[in-house]
């Protein structure tokens, strides 16, 4: 029978003169320093204050010991900080920086109501699922899960934060539109198989003005690309008109978007697009010509070849007007690579080989944006077994982007990270070691000395000093 104890010292291989030993008694320490900085930009964006509205508390007010503002800044500060799970934060709920973050005013957790939850300021995972699991209609009558989002809140907040970030009205805004593939591994609500991905998957729509997710919408995967677009589109351009009635705006999407209902909406609506433009065997014949010049260009010079032509095109049935489309001519190493895009801005403002160029490849930067999301901020852990709860999930891994995104902007300008993707800036950045000691009345972090980057953390605090905060 194994004896049960507790190894309290850890001998390694020596230094050579050296011993190495190894006690669990550094006191409270944290690997994630530099969350501090996540909390100086809330302070001046008020992004998860405002986040926290969107819910409604149920809840008996002289029972709660974990407000709804404390709960959704635990969720979303562990997200930026890269813990991807609720599991995580039984673990979390006695890490005493992580609970100056969220704001609890006994960050040592010494006053806790029950015994058993002593030196635990923050929440469990029992407690933070509320958030996701309570019904859509439940109140103060329900028996265990009375925390309420508001989804048309949500959606609101996510232009309502685009809009604040600007001082002043751009003249023009692109808004990127894209479908991606969230991969189910369980019996999930909406759970269907896509041929396209090959596998069973949710098909989330995503918009984008640059950096700024202004939509994030969960959809099943058995419907096209394009479903829903309309809607949404019609909802984000009339909040961002009502905020500047004189910004002109274009929406960017692949093929999948290029629909008859949302590039008839948009000439109605005065709103420009481009989109792409699946091949056809008629749109293929249309640019022979310059199909055969590329061809000759390539065999001259031995590089790929691209030539532009630009044309009215309709199509036989589900185009109600001839459209301006633009043809690429394209001859790699491969062979030929025709591509065609469609789009209501007249030639007198792009000529072909700039719109296609410049203009329509630029949305492959949304592509990183949602990979962002997806691979560093788990919005692909939607393992609930509904869809509203794994909606809800989005959301919360959304506002874990749009805080990074804050720090990136606005923190990271003009520093060699001021690109840099949120894996990069967590790792060299908020993963820094530090104790933390709690007295009445101070808070005392003290980070590593030897952090590489502690010159870089300096620079970002002091540009989060020159950022004037929201009004609250």
């Amino acid at each position: 029978m194994p004896t049960e104890c507790i190894q309290k010292s850890f001998a390694f291989h020596g230094l050579f003169r050296r011993e190495v030993v190894a006690r669990f008694n550094g006191g409270d320490m944290t690997s994630d320093g530099g969350g501090l900085l996540l909390r100086e930009v809330e302070q001046r964006t008020g992004i998860l204050r405002q986040f926290a509205v969107c819910f409604t508390d149920h809840r008996a007010p002289d029972l709660v010991e974990h407000t709804v503002a404390e709960l959704v800044g635990q969720r979303v500060y562990a997200l930026a900080l890269g813990y991807e799970d609720l599991n995580d934060h039984d673990d979390l709920r006695g890490d005493p920086l992580l609970a100056t973050l969220v704001g609890k005013t006994d960050p040592t957790g010494e006053d806790r109501i029950r015994g058993r939850d002593t030196g635990k300021p923050l929440a469990g995972k029992s407690t933070l699922n509320r958030l996701e699991l309570t019904a859509a209609d439940a109140g103060p009558e329900s028996r265990y899960k009375k925390i309420v989002v508001d989804p048309d809140s949500v959606d609101q907040l996510l232009v309502d934060i685009f809009l604040q970030a600007h001082r002043h009205p751009p003249q023009q805004i692109v808004l990127d539109l894209d479908a991606t593939d969230d991969p189910l591994h369980g019996e999930q609500e909406g759970r269907f198989f896509h041929g396209y991905y090959g596998c069973y998957c949710y098909l989330p729509l995503y918009i984008f003005c640059g950096e700024f997710l202004l939509c994030a919408r969960l959809r099943p995967s058995n419907i096209d690309a394009s479903a829903g677009a309309v809607e949404e589109v019609r909802r984000l351009v009339g909040q961002i008109r009502a905020a500047w009635p004189q910004v002109e705006i274009v929406l960017r999407a692949d093929s999948g978007f290029a629909r008859e209902s949302l590039m008839r909406w948009c000439e109605e609506q005065a709103v420009d697009y481009v989109f792409g433009l699946a091949k056809n065997n008629r749109l293929t014949r249309t640019i022979g010509r310059e199909l055969h010049r590329a061809h000759k260009q390539h065999q001259n010079t031995g590089v790929p070849a691209r030539v532009f032509r630009d044309f009215l095109y309709k199509t036989r049935t589900s185009w109600s007007r001839r459209r301006r489309v633009v043809g690429k001519a394209e001859h790699l190493m491969a062979g030929p690579n025709p591509r065609f895009i469609v789009t209501s801005l007249p030639a007198g403002a792009w000529e072909a080989r700039s719109l296609y160029e410049d203009l329509y490849c630029a949305r492959g930067d949304m592509e990183n944006r949602i990979k962002e999301q997806q691979l560093y901020l788990f919005a692909d852990r939607t393992s609930a077994a509904t869809m509203r709860a794994n909606q809800i999930r989005l959301w919360f891994s959304s506002i874990a982007y749009l805080l990074m995104q804050a720090l990136r902007r606005l923190g990271l300008k003009g520093t060699a990270l001021a690109q840099a993707q949120c894996q990069t800036i967590r790792l060299k950045l908020l993963k820094i070691g530090a104790q933390v000691r709690i007295t009445v009345r101070k808070v005392w972090v003290a980070l590593a000395s030897s952090s590489p980057y502690a010159a870089l953390f300096a620079q970002v605090y002091r540009n989060l000093q020159t950022v004037t905060p929201l009004n609250r």
